[in-house]
């Protein structure tokens, strides 16, 4: 009989218990879930993984470089970056690619430190980009940086406390003795379980000048020493002396980073040349794009990433005519081109998390660095005063060497050596076999003496020893000393520019979301406009308008100019070519009245290009009357207004002319007559409505017709027409200065 296949044993679970042995449940209170499972793995993360130390390592960082420091790369040649990752799993448990992406981090090729730790050779990234992906390990190589040294001074002088690595197999660091305040010098970031760290870099020789200043006098003002970080990545530093004095007290807060670029005039271009080091040169051009498909940035006519060998290279090509200046306070208000770095300096201290300020970490790291020199002092005290306890018991024997010869030669047993010559010469044991290993050729009077007469030097070397470890004075002398010899050895210019008077990028104006280009505006006589690109103008053929209508004028514009739009019922439409979709000669363009909501049977009368509300507006009304009215009366802040009471209701409006200054303008009447004058000889109104004054003396049933600038008139005798006191009749048209007068004209 066929055996029957056994199901698994269905394990129920209480939903509010958990999960035994054997499938049973038990149940537990979450407070203690929490307790018993829960805090052991945050603290786990937070102490042993994601914050760094006040060596200023995590200890990733600091397995890997002591597996480095262990394999002799130091001073000797490259290896490849494989075998360093596999012999750093001894010390540290976790999968080969967490490993080689903590040396990328530390490699010079990489360019996230500002004192890389990784001499590295091969494709290693780049920290600005975010795409730009390292090699595997097994095409890299890699060996210790110099300054590394400084990491592993004395490290064999009991400065730092050894300890079992996980499986107790051999011994690793708790910490590395640096010689400077790595915390400070080297960017950190971490994220642990319900905390984080992000520090900052700092220039190596401000920091090593400020832990000396404090170290002389507590009370320095640090800022006079360390002005702002320092990135690998350059830019420039928008310098706030109240927020950096605030991270400086509390290790919070936050930096203004910003982009280092140039304008190249030969091809119309914009180079940036350094980015903030929070941001990658992929993110900034993706955003770049989204500006541009939203239409909210026009002036850009291509983004290109030039990187190279030379260093990182980002190169904008402007269209003709744009403000560079104009468009980069757009894109560095828009765009990661200018970003911020925030604080939060959390440090282990004694394995417990603490934001500090700035003074506090050198304080605590100056405290924490003196123990480790009184370590090594200790260490090497120890050492001298064993060598000193030896060359006192040959002392001995330099009283008598024949003696000693006797009692080695006459004792029977190699075990009866020792103690007969602690014996004979009133030794200790260790000095008894210390005499008694040396060889027969050292057993002479000149090779004890040479021996002893270290035994003084030695004794003084103690007494400095132990008189330096007793004063606060010459620890402090010594931690002093050995920063201004890493500070000389070391040091290296700022890499990121501090701007102390950084032009504030206000809010962003409405009217710059608007995109500027030049247009060219076509108004026909019915009150039809189009706007059309210079693009679009060059491909186009004949300009087409309604049947019976034609061109009234056209002009070259700015998609942003504003418009006056005067009608017959004395009123004024203010509005922008923006509000204009971009048209072509073929379409007939866009209705005034109706684009602009006037009311029924409202017309054109003329359109007018404000500019910046310099000059005047000259009105001409039927009674032969002329008002000047300065533009300025029509400046409004909104880009769309309706005014009322635009100009006089007093007669019909024939004529409208703008222009910047005064100048000779000819007007014409019903009855042939024309007359010449200076608009200088009017006076600006302050009032939009005026009368305004005659400039031309009519004839029953004559009226003013129109008028146009003189330069435009076709009169090629102005002398006949002109008039020195107004109104003045004029003179009948000669037919040599009719020009094109009879042609109807509206502007």
């Amino acid at each position: 009989m066929a055996r029957k296949k056994q199901e698994p044993e269905k394990k129920k679970v209480n939903t509010d218990g958990v999960m035994g042995l054997h499938g049973s449940t038990t149940e537990q209170a979450i407070s203690e879930t929490l307790e018993v499972n829960f805090m052991p793995y945050a603290m786990s993360v937070i102490v042993s993984r994601a914050i760094p130390e006040i060596d200023g390592f995590k200890p990733s960082h600091r397995k890997l470089l002591y597996t480095m420091y262990k394999m002799g790369l130091l001073n000797g040649g490259r290896t490849k970056s494989a075998n360093i990752v596999g012999q750093t799993m001894r010390l540290n448990p976790h999968g080969d690619a967490a490993i080689y992406e903590t040396m990328v981090r530390l490699a010079r090729g990489n360019e996230t430190l500002l004192h890389p730790f990784v001499d590295s050779k091969g494709n290693f990234g780049k920290v600005y980009s975010r795409d730009m992906a390292y090699a595997a390990s097994r095409y890299t190589e890699a060996k210790l940086e110099p300054i590394c040294a400084e990491l592993f001074r004395d490290i064999d002088s009991d400065t730092v406390d050894m300890v079992d690595n996980y499986d107790a197999s051999m011994k690793e660091p708790a910490l590395l003795p640096t010689t400077f305040p790595n915390v400070l010098v080297s960017a950190n970031q971490g994220i642990a379980v319900s905390m984080a760290s992000n520090i900052c870099s700092f220039n190596l020789k401000e920091v090593c000048e400020t832990t000396i200043a404090l170290l002389q006098n507590p009370e320095h003002d640090i800022l006079e020493t360390l002005p702002g970080p320092d990135f690998s990545t350059g830019g420039q530093l928008l310098f706030d002396e109240a927020a950096t004095r605030e991270i400086y007290a509390t290790g919070r807060g936050s930096f203004k980073l910003r982009c280092k670029w140039r304008y190249v005039k030969e091809g119309n271009r914009i180079e940036i040349l350094e980015i903030p080091y929070t941001t990658a040169t992929e993110t900034i051009m993706d955003k770049v794009a989204e500006l541009i498909k939203a239409g909210k940035i026009r002036e850009i006519a291509d983004m290109r990433d030039e990187t190279d060998l030379g260093g990182l290279k980002l190169t904008i090509d402007l269209k003709r005519g744009v403000d560079p200046d104009a468009l980069m306070r757009k894109l560095l208000r828009a765009t990661p081109l200018q970003d911020s770095f925030p604080c939060n300096f959390n440090i282990l201290i004694a394995g417990m998390p603490r934001v500090m300020g700035v003074g506090e970490i050198l304080l605590e790291w100056s405290a924490w660095r003196t123990d480790c020199i009184k370590r090594r002092i200790f260490f090497q005290a120890g050492k001298k005063r064993e060598r000193l306890h030896l060359l006192k018991g040959l002392e001995r024997i330099l009283l008598d060497i024949d003696k000693a010869i006797a009692i080695i030669r006459e004792t029977e047993l190699e075990s009866e050596v020792v103690p007969n010559l602690m014996i004979g010469f009133g030794i200790d044991e260790t000095q008894a076999n210390f005499v008694a290993e040396i060889k027969l050729r050292n057993i002479n009077k000149e090779y004890i003496l040479r021996q002893t007469r270290a035994i003084s030097d030695l004794e003084a070397e103690i007494a400095e020893l132990e008189a330096t470890l007793n004063s606060p004075r010459k620890l402090k002398a010594v931690l002093i000393d050995e920063l201004k010899q890493v500070a000389r050895k070391y040091a290296q210019p700022r890499k990121t520019e501090i701007v102390y008077q950084a032009e504030e990028l206000a809010p962003e104006d409405p009217e710059e979301q608007i995109p500027d280009y030049p247009v060219t505006v076509f108004v026909s006589k019915e009150g039809y406009l189009k706007k059309i690109t210079a693009q679009s103008l060059r491909m186009s053929g004949e300009q087409k308008f309604k049947e019976g209508d034609s061109l009234s004028f056209s002009r070259e514009a700015a998609n942003r100019s504003e418009v006056l739009v005067f009608t017959n019922k004395y009123q004024c439409y203010k509005t922008r070519l923006s509000d204009f979709e971009d048209g072509k000669a073929s379409m007939l363009g866009d209705y005034l009245p109706q684009k602009l909501e006037m009311e029924q049977g409202e017309s054109v009368v003329s359109v007018v290009f404000p500019e910046d509300y310099q000059g005047f507006v000259l009105f001409l009304f039927e009674n032969g009357k002329a008002a000047k009215v300065p533009l300025s009366a029509y400046e409004t802040k909104t880009n769309r207004r309706k005014l009322t009471g635009a100009y006089s209701d007093k007669s019909p409006l024939k004529a409208v002319l703008a222009m910047q200054e005064d100048t000779q303008v000819a007007v014409y009447s019903t009855d042939g007559r024309a007359v010449v004058f200076s608009t200088a000889q009017l006076s600006p109104k302050t009032t939009r409505t005026t009368q305004g004054v005659g400039v031309l003396s009519l004839k029953k049933k004559a009226a003013l017709s129109h008028c146009r600038l003189l330069e435009e008139s076709g009169i090629v005798n102005p002398g006949r027409y002109r008039c020195k006191t107004l109104p003045a009749a004029g003179a009948l048209l000669k037919s040599e200065d009719t020009g094109d007068q009879q042609i109807e004209f509206t502007l």
